[in-house]
């Protein structure tokens, strides 16, 4: 058995160290927030992020990050994208260099434009980095229903290693080695499924999200070929798997937002009604930048971008997006 910290007490975080406490593995988990803590030690709960739980007695939490980190051979960053390259910074000094680290976030870091093992890489560049990312709600994973994920790395031997750690009866896990494919499909799926919320704020139908999910396809492959990812990933768990599950599902945090943002409220109403980080807006900015600088084509991207920071009103963004020049139907 192993030891692995998980740094981030949120949902999928501790969704994750439940599973893996459940397979018999000593788990750790930090978070600052001292009353997630005495929740998960005392109650073997914790009722801020998901309701219901029973954490098995081997996992552990701290407010303390090197109490946390103690012998650990797995780090899991369980945070959101933006918070990644601090919280690195702030290991560097505390695990040993064989310490594998695993990151469940979803995004590119705005500014520079990278993608998290990026980022990961350059704070730690002694450690080997795997993603784990895929169609996952951290409130089905915790509760032991089926869910299929990928790990990747730039070196697949540690993508091994953490498959077997994580897979069991409820949670499959595939290898693929495009880690620039998994992380773009896993980044700009959270602006479409903003846009889904957005479809389904102003009342439109099935029909219009349809065609929303399917073109934006489209510009995943897109914009992925270009960064260098391969097209056959975005069809994949990490591309269509997990645009279909964040666009169609309550548990989006984006699609939430997105629905708020449909019905009238601006951004930053929405991000503070749902509580939570929307990956979405970050990703939003960045693909922006991104797609601007490389001269690709991407449409919903663009009026996304122009419904979230330039006060553009959705409907009329629908409107422009439905009356564009008239094409063949192409990637």
């Amino acid at each position: 058995m192993s030891k692995v910290t998980f740094l981030g007490g949120g949902s999928f975080g501790t969704a994750l160290a439940i599973l893996l406490g459940n397979k018999g593995n000593d788990i750790s988990i930090w978070d600052r927030d001292l009353k997630v803590v005495n929740d998960i030690n005392r109650n073997r709960k914790n009722d801020k992020y998901i309701k219901g739980l029973n954490i098995p007695l081997n996992v552990t939490a701290y407010t303390n990050i090197d109490d946390s980190l103690k012998d650990s051979e797995y780090v899991v960053l369980a945070v959101p994208s933006h918070v990644i390259r601090k919280l690195c910074k702030t290991i560097k000094n505390k695990v040993k260099k064989d310490v594998i680290i695993v990151n469940i976030a979803k995004g590119i870091e705005e500014g520079s434009n990278l993608r998290l093992s990026q980022v990961i890489e350059e704070e730690l560049p002694k450690n080997p980095v795997v993603i784990l990312s895929g169609p996952s709600h951290a409130e089905e994973v915790a509760f032991e229903m089926p869910t299929t994920m990928v790990v990747t790395s730039n070196k697949m031997e540690y993508a091994d290693k953490v498959q077997d750690l994580f897979m069991n009866k409820h949670l499959r896990i595939y290898t693929n080695d495009d880690i620039i494919g998994v992380e773009v499909g896993g980044a700009v799926k959270n602006i479409i499924a903003l846009a889904a919320g957005v479809l389904d704020g102003i009342g439109y139908g099935d029909n219009a999200k349809a065609a929303l999910m399917t073109r934006s396809m489209a510009e995943i492959a897109r914009v992925g070929v270009i960064l260098g990812g391969k097209m056959e990933t975005f069809f994949g768990l990490t591309g269509m798997g997990d645009l279909i599950v964040t666009c169609t599902s309550i548990h989006s945090r984006n699609r939430r937002a997105g629905i708020l943002i449909g019905k009238g409220k601006t951004m930053d109403e929405a991000v503070e009604e749902v509580g939570m980080v929307v990956e979405g807006i970050k990703a939003c900015r960045a693909f922006y930048s991104i797609k601007e600088n490389k001269h690709v084509n991407m449409p919903i991207t663009d009026m996304a971008y122009k419904v979230l920071f330039n006060n553009k009103c959705p409907r009329e963004a629908v409107r422009e997006l439905m009356e564009r020049d008239k094409k063949s139907e192409v990637i």
